[in-house]
C-alpha cells in the first residue's frame, strides 16, 4: 500500500432540513459576518432571514456584506474584511453558492493579516507571503451543488485589474461547520444547476486523474462521478426533485473532499483562464466547453484510469476492446452533456475570441501553473493551445 495523507477537518451537517442545525450546533464566535452574494436571491427565498434567526437563537449578533459577484473579486474581499474588522465580527459565514463560500474564507483571511489579500496569493502577480495572523472560523452554508468549497481549504478570487484569477488556500480556511441542505437547492434553475453539477463532476474526474490521487480520493472521487452521472439529469428535468436534488448535493460535497485529499488538474487552470477575461461566462460552464478536448488528449496518458470513469458514468467496457475503453469517457461525457442540455455551449457564445488563443494559455500557466504538475503527463504551451483550439467554436 502507497503512503499517503489525508485531513479534512470540518463538521459536515448534511441532508434535508439540516440548516435547522445552525440553531444548535456550536459556533465558533459571537458575531458573524454573512457573507451572500450581490443578487439578491438569499434574501428573496427567505434563507438569509432564516440564517440569522437561528444565529440570534443562539445569541450571536450577525452584519451582512452582500456584494459578492458571481466570479468574486480582491477588492470585495478587502471591503468585506474592512468591514468585519469594524464591526468587531469573530467568524465569518459564507451563505449561497460557491462565490460567497470562497469570499468568506478569504475575508477571514484578511481581517488580522496585514496588507492585500494579493500579496498572499502564489501565481500570477502575487507576492506568495505567508499567512502570519489568525484567520477567523469560517462556517459554510452551501445553497448550490457544483464547488465543494464546504469540504476543502480552496478559494478562487479574481484580481480585476490584472486578468488573474487564482485559487489559495490554508489548512486554517477549511470551514468548522458545514451545513449542506438540499432544500437549499430547489431554487437554482435548471442551466445553473447543469453548470455547478458539472464543476463538481470535473473536480472528481480531475482528482481521479491527478498524479497526487490515493486510495482515499480515488474512493470519493468514483461515488462523485457515479452520482452526477445517475442524478444530474434528473435534477435539471425536475428541480423539485427532492431525491435527485440530494444526490447531487452530496456528490458535489464528495468532489469537495476530492479536492482536500487530491487535486485538481491543469483543466482548472485552463479554464480559469477564460473567466478571469470574460466573468460572465460561469465557470462550469467553460469546463464543459473544454472537457471533451481535454479528456480526449489525456486518453492516452490514463487510459485505465478514463475506462475507469466510464463505468462509473454507466458505459459497458467489457465488451470493447482495451485500446478503445478510454475513450468511452469521452462518449459517456457527450451524453451526459446532452441529457443536460449544456452539449451546444459554445466559447464565442461569451466573447471569447480564438486570437487570444495564446493568451489564455500563457495566462493559464503563469495563474495556476501549479495545476499543471498534477497531470500525469507534462503539457507544455502548444498542447494548452491545441486543446483550446480542439475546443473553440
Amino acid at each position: 500500500m502507497e503512503q499517503f495523507s489525508t485531513y479534512i477537518p470540518t463538521q459536515i451537517q448534511f441532508g434535508p432540513g439540516s440548516l435547522e442545525s445552525l440553531g444548535r450546533e456550536k459556533l465558533p464566535g459571537k458575531k458573524a459576518l454573512i457573507v451572500v452574494s450581490a443578487g439578491g436571491s438569499m434574501k428573496r427565498h427567505g434563507y438569509l432571514d432564516r440564517t440569522a434567526a437561528l444565529l440570534k437563537k443562539q445569541g450571536i449578533d450577525s452584519v451582512i456584506f452582500d456584494k459578492i459577484l458571481p466570479n468574486p473579486i480582491l477588492s470585495h474581499v478587502m471591503e468585506g474584511a474592512a468591514l468585519a474588522r469594524q464591526e468587531g465580527c469573530d467568524f465569518v459565514l459564507g451563505l449561497g453558492g460557491g462565490s460567497s463560500i470562497d469570499s468568506a474564507k478569504s475575508i477571514a483571511v484578511m481581517v488580522n493579516n496585514p496588507g492585500d489579500y494579493w500579496d498572499y496569493i502564489n501565481g500570477g502577480s502575487g507576492k506568495g507571503k505567508p499567512v502570519t495572523e489568525a484567520v477567523l472560523p469560517i462556517v459554510a452554508i452551501t445553497t448550490t451543488a457544483g464547488t465543494g468549497t464546504e469540504a476543502d481549504p480552496w478559494t478562487v478570487i479574481t484580481n480585476q485589474d490584472k486578468n488573474e484569477k487564482i485559487g489559495f488556500g490554508t489548512p486554517d480556511t477549511f470551514p468548522t461547520l458545514s451545513i449542506v441542505d438540499p432544500e437549499l437547492m430547489l431554487s437554482v434553475p435548471p442551466k445553473l444547476t447543469a453548470y455547478q453539477g458539472f464543476d463538481a463532476f470535473f473536480h472528481a474526474a480531475e482528482g481521479y486523474i491527478a498524479n497526487i490521487a490515493t486510495p482515499i480520493s480515488d474512493l470519493y472521487a468514483l461515488e462523485s462521478v457515479r452520482l452526477v452521472s445517475r442524478y444530474l439529469p434528473r435534477v435539471v428535468a425536475d428541480g423539485n426533485d427532492i431525491e435527485a436534488r440530494s444526490k447531487v448535493a452530496l456528490a458535489n460535497t464528495l468532489s469537495g473532499m476530492v479536492e482536500s485529499t487530491s487535486s485538481c488538474t491543469s483543466e482548472h487552470s485552463m479554464e480559469h483562464a477564460l473567466s478571469a477575461f470574460k466573468p460572465e461566462l460561469p465557470h462550469g460552464a467553460g469546463l464543459i466547453m473544454l472537457s471533451k478536448a481535454y479528456f480526449t488528449h489525456f486518453a492516452s496518458v490514463v487510459p485505465q484510469r478514463l475506462a475507469t470513469l466510464a463505468e462509473a458514468m454507466g458505459e459497458e467496457t467489457s465488451a470493447v476492446p482495451e485500446a478503445d475503453r478510454a475513450m468511452l469517457m469521452v462518449t459517456a461525457l457527450e451524453k451526459l452533456q446532452r441529457a443536460c442540455g449544456v452539449d451546444e455551449l459554445k466559447m464565442s457564445d461569451y466573447g471569447l475570441e480564438k486570437a487570444q488563443i495564446p493568451a489564455y494559455a500563457q495566462n493559464a500557466r503563469n495563474t495556476m501553473g501549479g495545476l499543471f504538475e498534477m497531470d500525469r503527463a507534462p503539457l507544455n504551451t502548444q498542447d494548452v493551445i491545441a486543446i483550446y483550439e480542439k475546443a473553440y467554436r
